[in-house]
Order: C-alpha cells, then sequence, then structure tokens
C-alpha cells in the first residue's frame, strides 16, 4: 500500500512538474516574442532620431543614455506628472518640460552644451520602445560583425530570444521530470513484482508515434522559419566591418579633430553617389603630420607609397599605386538612392544611417539598409519645410500646414513610398 501511494503520488508530481515546464516555456517564448519586437522597434527608432548624438552606454555628443529612465523616476513627481512622464515631454520637446518648470529639466537643459532636436510625432508607445533598447541594448539581436563574421558587441551566453536564466530554469524542471518519470517506473515495478504480476514491455517514450509526430512537427516549424529569415536577410551585410588596405581611424579625424565629413566625402551633397576620398586630399594634411597618435608612421607611409610622396625630400617621386578599398555599403542593383537628395533636400545628417560614425575606429556597416528600414525613416521622417527652398512648389502642403489641416509633413507625404522613388 505505501509502494502503491509513492507511486501515485510521485505520477502526481511528475504530471504537475510536466505542466509547469510546459507553461514556463509557453510564457517564455511568448514573452520573448513580445519584448524582442518590442526592442526591435526601439532599436530601429533609436537609430532613425537617437544615434546621431546618443550611445546608449557611451558619451557621444549627448550624454550615454542606459539608466535615462531611473534618473528620470528618481526625480520624483511634479504636477501631477511623474518623472517618466517628464522625460517623455523632454523627448517629444524639452522645451515644454523645462518650460513647465520641472527641475530635473531645467537642469538638464544648463548642462547642455547643444539643442537637442524636437521629436514631436513621436508616438508615447515609440519612446516606450526606445527606452526598452536604452536600457537592455547589450541583449539585443546581433551586433556589429567583424571581419570573422563573428558578432560583437552581444555579451557572451546571451542572444535575442531571453535570458539564459529561465531555459536554464526549463532544463532543470525537464531534468527533474525525467528522474520523476524514472522513478515512478521502478516503483510500478516493484509493487508488479510484489503482486506477482507479469510486467508488460514498454515502449521507450521517444519511440512512440506521437512523440515523433510532435518532434517532426516542431523540427518542421522551426526549418521554415529558419529559411525565412534567412532569406529575408539574403545579401544584408550589417555589422560588416572588412579589414582596410589604410587604416584610417574616423575617430581621429571626424572625432578629435572634427573634420567635416564633406571636407573628404566632397559628393554627397553633389550627385548619387558619395566619393571615396583622394589621397591628394589625405595629402593637404600630411604633407606636414607624417606621423599618427595610435599608428605613429605605419599607416601614414602607406598614404606616401599610394602617392608617390618622399617625406625626406618633401617631393613626389612620380611612383603611384592605388590603394585597394573594401566597399563597406552596397546596395542592390535595382535600387536607386542618391545622396545629395538626402543630404541637400533632406537635410539627413550622415550618422542617420552611417551611425556614430565620429567614434568608429574601423568604419563597419551601421544599419541594415533594408527596403523596411528606409520606409519606415520615410514614414517617420518629418521634412523640414521651413526656409528649405527644395520644397517651395509643394503648395498644396504649405497651405495645409498654414491652415492647420495637418500639423507635419513626412518624407511619405511627398511620395517617399512610392516603388518607382527607388525602383525604377
Amino acid at each position: 500500500m505505501i509502494l502503491e501511494h509513492h507511486a501515485q503520488a510521485s505520477k502526481k508530481l511528475s504530471l504537475s512538474t510536466l505542466l509547469t515546464v510546459i507553461l514556463c516555456f509557453g510564457m517564455l517564448v511568448s514573452n520573448a516574442e513580445v519584448d524582442k519586437a518590442k526592442w526591435a522597434d526601439g532599436r530601429a527608432l533609436f537609430k532613425s532620431n537617437c544615434a546621431a548624438c546618443h550611445n546608449p552606454t557611451a558619451d557621444g555628443t549627448g550624454p550615454a543614455l542606459k539608466g535615462v529612465t531611473g534618473r528620470w523616476d528618481a526625480a520624483g513627481d511634479f504636477k501631477g506628472k511623474t518623472g517618466n512622464q517628464w522625460l517623455h515631454t523632454w523627448i517629444h520637446n524639452w522645451h515644454d518640460a523645462v518650460d513647465g518648470g520641472y527641475k530635473y529639466a531645467v537642469d538638464m537643459r544648463h548642462s547642455r552644451a547643444a539643442e537637442m532636436n524636437l521629436f514631436t510625432t513621436l508616438k508615447d508607445a515609440d519612446i516606450d520602445n526606445i527606452l526598452l533598447y536604452v536600457e537592455n541594448s547589450d541583449i539585443g539581436v546581433g551586433g556589429n560583425t567583424g571581419a570573422t563574421g563573428k558578432i560583437e558587441g552581444t555579451p557572451a551566453g546571451k542572444d535575442d530570444s531571453g535570458s539564459p536564466t529561465l531555459y536554464i530554469f526549463v532544463i532543470f524542471l525537464v531534468v527533474l521530470v525525467a528522474i520523476l518519470i524514472g522513478v515512478t517506473n521502478r516503483l510500478d515495478k516493484i509493487i508488479d513484482e510484489k503482486k506477482g504480476v507479469v510486467a508488460q514491455v514498454k515502449i521507450p517514450f521517444w519511440k512512440k508515434p506521437n512523440f515523433i509526430v510532435a518532434v517532426g512537427l516542431i523540427l518542421f516549424v522551426y526549418g521554415g522559419y529558419v529559411t525565412v529569415d534567412a532569406g529575408v536577410h539574403l545579401g544584408r551585410q550589417q555589422g560588416y566591418q572588412p579589414d582596410q588596405p589604410i587604416r584610417f581611424s574616423h575617430a581621429l579625424h571626424a572625432g578629435t579633430h572634427k573634420i567635416d565629413c564633406q571636407y573628404c566625402h566632397q559628393t554627397a551633397n553633389k550627385g548619387k553617389n558619395s566619393n571615396i576620398p583622394s589621397l591628394n586630399t589625405c595629402m593637404n594634411c600630411h604633407k606636414q603630420v607624417s606621423k599618427g597618435p595610435k599608428y605613429g608612421t605605419e599607416e601614414i607611409a602607406k598614404i606616401y607609397a599610394a602617392v608617390g610622396w618622399d617625406p625626406a625630400t618633401k617631393a613626389y617621386t612620380g611612383k603611384q599605386k592605388p590603394v585597394e578599398w573594401v566597399r563597406i555599403h552596397n546596395l542592390p542593383d535595382h535600387v536607386y538612392f542618391n545622396h545629395s537628395q538626402h543630404v541637400n533636400a533632406g537635410k539627413v545628417q550622415c550618422q542617420t544611417c552611417h551611425g556614430p560614425i565620429e567614434t568608429m575606429d574601423q568604419v563597419y556597416q551601421y544599419s541594415p539598409l533594408s527596403m523596411g528600414w528606409c520606409i519606415n525613416c520615410h514614414r517617420q521622417t518629418e521634412v523640414q519645410f521651413a526656409s528649405n527652398n527644395y520644397y517651395s512648389t509643394y503648395t498644396k502642403l504649405h497651405e495645409d500646414l498654414k491652415n492647420k489641416t495637418i500639423d507635419k509633413v513626412t518624407v511619405e507625404s511627398i511620395g517617399g513610398t512610392e516603388c518607382q522613388k527607388c525602383h525604377y
């Protein structure tokens, strides 16, 4: 009787533990999908709106943003609004937070060397997703890949599916269920022997049709997901960071020395393509500067060899050889993109697409450059109509803005999502 009681109790415990595993795994998958979607949306919004000045974990033009939610919440409530609500107000239009008298916003304004951009078109849900990404930027989907293709910037042991601790917990429960099932089977066998019952040959669970069908279905769904995901990302090179023949540091030139991007990339505001800088542009400075702070004379000597310059005699030798730069950003042949249109008419900053280039010692592809990424940018980006002659012909939109029929004009409003604008 005692053995039967233990066997029944063990079966009940095994069943309840198995149900717990299923529920926990279901909640894990559900939460991972929701969090992943919001995180990815926040990441895209951050890149298109905030990345030009901010980095989640490092100071740039603006301060590092990780922990910003906690800092504003700690500043306390004011006029019936929480610190988080005041943070939303600050992001929408920092003037409103300062004019509203919120002390933390006033202090922030006085401590800032530059004014923050206005983001009146962002919804509160968008800001929540941006803040979710900012606070969890180190556990996200992928990262920057180096020349080896290995993901960098994502901590070991973490992926885009959720916390490893939860998976360890689920594995522990599965092992516990297996142990309990083994104990139950052993007790059943002892009881049968006591009763003189001939034990029936039991089929291992992995040979049962239901288990085989379930595993087959899971593998089919997973295989389909992997195939579709691989197809969607085919040809994308986000994070691509090849080694270049000359180690040129944008962090030194654009960051430390504040050299304007268009001093070197002179055709970015003049034509479809942004040029690879001529080495003659490099020589404007490096006729005098022959030693760098990081690589000494090694990399600058490669420039001299390419242009045929003798630093000893300060004269050209006439012996030249081209530098075989490795292209990083590359769009499909059927996609039309015009740099000058974005730089001149759109007033788009280089960092919007290329990321915090002024912090990169070795350049990598910061944005996915996918169709969805471009479309989302066109849907969200407000066109700068004021004092911009490129849009003077849009009289109807100007009248609608003046009459307050509409409160903003996005790139989508002027045809920025029409197929033929990018595909011809």
